[in-house]
């Protein structure tokens, strides 16, 4: 089973991809954008503000995706694969720049991915007060340096991505306990 891990930074991704790691000793993890070779390399031109055009960044992202896909996720299909973001991410950042027709996203990811999309997605959300403390707490990467508000928005374009692009969702409160949140998401797997 093809799984991801949503939400928008610091909602706490991570946390719950380690435990689940553990409870899925033989599951593979992963990441976009960023596991693969050619991924590293996008990854930092993203996170590092160093494409100016919003375009530019989507095609970015597409290329990892495609990457990801053909060097990650078709190979190991058939094992259980946890994802720290997905398509669903990339359709979502790009519905906020609104600089791409909805369908041309749906079609550019399904390129991208030859159609392998989680099966189920798990987004942790976040309020914006909560947002706001956590960001206070840490050194802001080039996507958090754009602000609360255009986080926020990611997160709601997080949830119309699994619409388009037919994902099964799991909205998670984020502001729970961490092991609330864990057997949260075990329960629905």
């Amino acid at each position: 089973m093809y799984i991801a891990i949503e939400g928008i930074d610091t909602a706490g991704k991570s946390t719950q991809i380690a435990l689940l790691e553990r409870k899925f000793p033989d599951a593979l993890i992963t990441k976009e954008p960023g596991a693969t070779a050619v991924g590293k390399e996008i990854r930092d031109i993203v996170l590092n503000a160093r494409a100016k055009s919003k375009k530019a960044e989507f095609l970015l992202f597409l290329a990892d995706r495609a990457e990801h896909v053909d060097e990650v996720i078709k190979p190991n299909i058939n094992k259980m694969i946890i994802s720290d973001r997905s398509a669903v991410s990339g359709v979502a950042y790009a519905l906020t720049q609104g600089d791409i027709d909805k369908k041309h996203l749906v079609a550019f990811n399904h390129f991208a991915t030859d159609s392998y999309l989680p099966k189920k997605v798990f987004l942790l959300y976040l309020t914006k007060k909560e947002l706001e403390f956590r960001l206070s707490q840490k050194e802001l990467d080039g996507i958090e340096l754009r602000g609360c508000e255009y986080l926020l928005k990611i997160q709601d374009a997080m949830i119309e991505s699994c619409k388009l692009l037919n994902i099964d969702l799991v909205q998670i409160d984020a502001t729970e306990t961490i092991e609330n949140i864990s057997k949260n998401i075990l329960s629905f797997l």
